[in-house]
């Protein structure tokens, strides 16, 4: 057996073991790393240090301290109760206000998790007041965090376009969160018909303190709706953040760790909860993936996977197959960790020209993410687990057959859509 087809079978066992034990597919790539590294490419621990993406782990670490100390001081919450008060509490525009904030969130900067985590609390707790279909807000939820999730300040279109300029491929930031924010956005319209959307109310509910149809009084406003000066500061930071990279072209990760702590100067108790909630599993799983398939890249794994699907024969065909793995392996495991395996592994195949690189790279991310409906991924449990007065076994079961939809009518779409036009 070659030592390329080795690295190839390391690296699935990785995945099936991420998956089935509930291990981080981090730790595992760079125990990967080490085993395969040392033991079959004979490489000393500096060669395979030498694949550990260091700009990533910034970004990663920057952008996640900043966006935990806006969570630690109250500013998203904020943001969440005033995007609500801005449409004045009608029951039919709350699933898509829903759709709004966890787009906006994940597309300053927020890991898709962490967005649907702040949100699906609330959702579902509309959803149970108000007689909403827990499968529609939960829906409504994850698919808003994937709309954003592509921004070019944001964890996964960081992730996505740092692989590309590794690689030395042809990138568009903005097909890429285009792609994603218009496949979502669809999604979120046919799920939103499909799920009673359409047989919403549109009377308004009253909001915090206004007096309601029946007379009684709505409780007050607590402090969630007040801006304090450090939420204000906070606030100032996301925009600085924004201006700071789309203007300035500055680095996201560094501009972020430079906001966070000037904030924590001032505030030094949200920043020592902030750095507590930095999303460590993320950082370990992606440099992890990142570190193993420097491994797959020395040792020509990579050159080898591409000559393999490209042998296919059929450019166009090799082409969907790779969106399906990637669907189907991000229904039970990391989105994150997919796209970093899969980009890599599809470079030599991409740099034959018969495919477009853009409208590639966009086809696998989204097929990549799109499936983190499932409950088995870590925005659908979270869906799953925060959804009240719900028969949660038959809730499970349609977020599964949901999943499934999603895993199958997806790929072929983004691949009519995006690979057979050729963009890029």
């Amino acid at each position: 057996m070659s030592d390329e087809l080795i690295s190839i079978l390391v690296l699935v066992a990785v995945f099936v073991i991420a998956t089935t034990r509930s291990i981080n597919m981090g730790a595992l790539s760079f125990a990967a790393a080490f085993g395969v590294g040392e033991l079959v490419a004979d490489f000393s621990a500096d060669h395979i240090f030498a694949g550990f993406p260091g700009d990533l782990f910034v970004v990663l670490v920057g952008v996640t301290y900043l966006f935990a100390l806006a969570r630690a001081n109250g500013t998203t919450d904020w943001l969440v109760h005033a995007s609500i008060r801005l449409v004045g509490g009608r029951v039919a525009l709350i699933p898509w206000v829903m759709f709004a904030i966890s787009g906006a969130l994940t597309a300053i900067g927020a890991v898709s998790p962490a967005a649907v985590a702040i949100v699906a609390p609330l959702a579902l707790s509309f959803a149970a007041r108000y007689q909403i279909s827990p499968l529609l807000m939960g829906a409504m939820v994850v698919h808003g965090s994937q709309g954003g999730g592509f921004s070019p300040i944001s964890i996964y279109g960081s992730i996505v376009n740092g692989i590309v300029d590794r690689e030395k491929l042809p990138g568009n930031e903005v097909t890429l969160f285009l792609a994603s924010l218009v496949v979502n956005l669809i999604i979120a319209a046919v799920v939103f018909v499909v799920c009673g959307g359409l047989k919403l109310p549109r009377t308004a509910v009253a909001a915090a303190g206004e007096e309601r149809e029946d007379g009684a009084e709505e409780p007050p406003a607590d402090a969630e709706g007040r801006l304090t000066p450090a939420r204000i500061a906070t606030l100032a930071a996301l925009v600085t953040l924004v201006v700071a990279v789309l203007a300035f072209d500055l680095d996201a990760g560094l501009t972020s760790i430079t906001l966070a702590v000037a904030l924590s100067v001032f505030w030094p108790d949200h920043g020592k909860k902030a750095v507590n909630e930095v999303t460590w599993p993320t950082v370990l799983l992606i440099c992890g993936v990142l570190t193993y398939v420097g491994v797959l890249d020395e040792m020509g794994t990579i050159t080898y996977a591409g000559k393999a699907v490209s042998d296919i024969g059929i450019p166009l065909l090799a082409a969907l197959l790779l969106c399906y793995i990637g669907a189907i392996v991000s229904a039970f495991a990391s989105s994150v960790g997919i796209m970093g395996a899969l980009i890599p592994l599809a470079v030599p195949f991409l740099a034959q020209g018969d495919i477009g690189a853009v409208g590639m790279i966009a086809a696998l991310a989204v097929s990549a993410t799109v499936v983190d409906v499932s409950p088995f991924s870590t925005n659908g449990a979270l869906v799953l687990a925060n959804a009240p007065d719900v028969d949660r076994d038959r809730f499970f079961r349609q977020l599964m057959i949901y999943g499934g939809i999603m895993v199958v009518a997806v790929p072929p779409v983004v691949w009519l859509a995006m690979v057979v036009p050729g963009l890029g």
